[in-house]
């Protein structure tokens, strides 16, 4: 009876992990670029 229990919940967290996994992959990447003054003595 554990066994089966134990097996469901490892096959609902895989599929689960697979689709944030999915996911993550098509969200755009965020680049922050710093602005940086040419002139450095400001």
């Amino acid at each position: 009876m554990a066994d089966g229990y134990l097996e469901k919940r490892q096959q609902d967290y895989e599929a689960r992990k697979a689709e944030y996994l999915r996911k993550k992959k098509h969200l755009p990447k965020v680049s922050r670029k710093i602005e940086r003054p040419e002139d450095e003595a400001l």
